[in-house]
């Protein structure tokens, strides 16, 4: 094995290892840290909204214990370390609050889903493949059920990410799951101002760019080259798309991937475990930035997760983009390219 290989491996180690510890901050101390982290983070109950009417599991060995089920917390971690799991995880463009706000989420109540990526982790752990789902997709978005008891309407030609606006996570989720015909067996969710905390605590982020980027929609302006960024920068990085490439959200999708993987890297050489206070705030930053299922909503059930990730390393992670298409009715948006879409969400059954 490389010393690169070994290096990335310790990176995702470190942030399953960076929730474990905080069980042993010391004392009662600990005892706060674990409720505060664990009761920062919030829930949503996919699997009851959206009921059977639903893709087959790809693996029933993950599957998460059902809400009346008395299982214990060791129980819940080991659903989530075993077995095929695919994971929706939503970059969330919030518009509720100032630290939202300030971070160009708008001024309004709504909220969209910027990114979109399917996490694909094989049985055992040694590979991933990470999908992105470009925003501009055109999609059959279904009906959906709501808080209130009742339903959204089903829309043609919807741009993928309106089925976080109108329907929040679940109608996210349903609409993932028909596009694809994969069962998605939990959620994740991060919003502007946790993400732009997370960079933050972890120190800045290094991001290498081909081109220069000028973009005032995103205030970025950045030359062609390396670059360290704070959190409020790697966000506008991870937002921007004027400029870039062709001004698609294709070009942005690459920046998202790009980041994601120099976050592991930054959590792997920040010497986090070293440092407790550093290491604390890490964890409140990407706790207070959570919504999660049911089936990962706790601390426990999130570290169990984060550990068994810890064999891979960049090799063993695939970052591909949904093949897509112009839309023949709309030049600025995408449609699925078939058959090459279909055979690749099929890989992940």
């Amino acid at each position: 094995m490389t010393e690169k290989k070994r290096f990335r491996g310790r990176a995702v180690k470190a942030v399953g290892i960076a929730f474990g510890c905080v069980l042993v901050l010391g004392g009662a101390g600990a005892g706060w840290v674990y409720w505060h982290l664990d009761h920062n983070i919030r829930s949503v109950d996919i699997n009851s909204a959206l009921g059977d009417d639903r893709p087959a599991r790809a693996d029933r060995a993950a599957a998460s214990p059902s809400p009346s089920a008395s299982a214990s917390a060791s129980a819940a971690q080991e659903a989530v370390r075993k077995g095929v799991l695919n994971i929706l995880v939503l970059g969330s463009d919030s518009r509720s609050g100032k630290e939202n706000e300030k971070l160009g989420g708008g001024d309004s109540g709504g909220a969209r889903s910027d990114t979109a990526m399917v996490v694909h982790l094989n049985a055992d752990r040694s590979r991933a493949t990470v999908v992105s789902i470009p925003r501009d997709t055109l999609v059959e978005r279904p009906s959906c059920p709501t808080q209130d008891g009742g339903v959204t309407a089903p829309a043609y030609n919807a741009m993928f990410n309106s089925a976080y606006a109108v329907g929040g996570p679940v109608c996210a989720v349903k609409t993932v799951e028909q596009l694809t015909g994969v069962r998605m067996d939990h959620y994740l969710e991060i919003d502007f101002a946790g993400f732009a905390k997370l960079v933050d605590a972890l120190g800045g982020v290094d991001v290498t760019t081909d081109q220069d980027i000028d973009d005032d929609l995103s205030h970025l302006h950045l030359d062609a080259g390396d670059h360290h960024l704070d959190g409020e920068q790697a966000l506008a990085f991870a937002r921007t798309r004027h400029g870039v490439g062709d001004g698609s959200d294709l070009g942005r999708i690459e920046l998202q991937q790009q980041l994601v993987k120099s976050l592991l890297d930054e959590a792997a050489g920040s010497g986090l475990l070293t440092d407790p206070t550093r290491l604390y705030q890490v964890a409140d930053a990407a706790t207070g930035s959570l919504t999660a299922d049911t089936g990962l909503d706790s601390l426990s059930e999130l570290s169990g997760l984060a550990r068994s990730l810890g064999g891979l390393s960049a090799d063993d992670v695939k970052t591909v983009t949904m093949p897509v298409v112009r839309a023949p009715s709309d030049a600025n948006r995408v449609v699925a390219d078939e058959p090459e879409a279909s055979e690749l969400w099929e890989s992940l059954r």
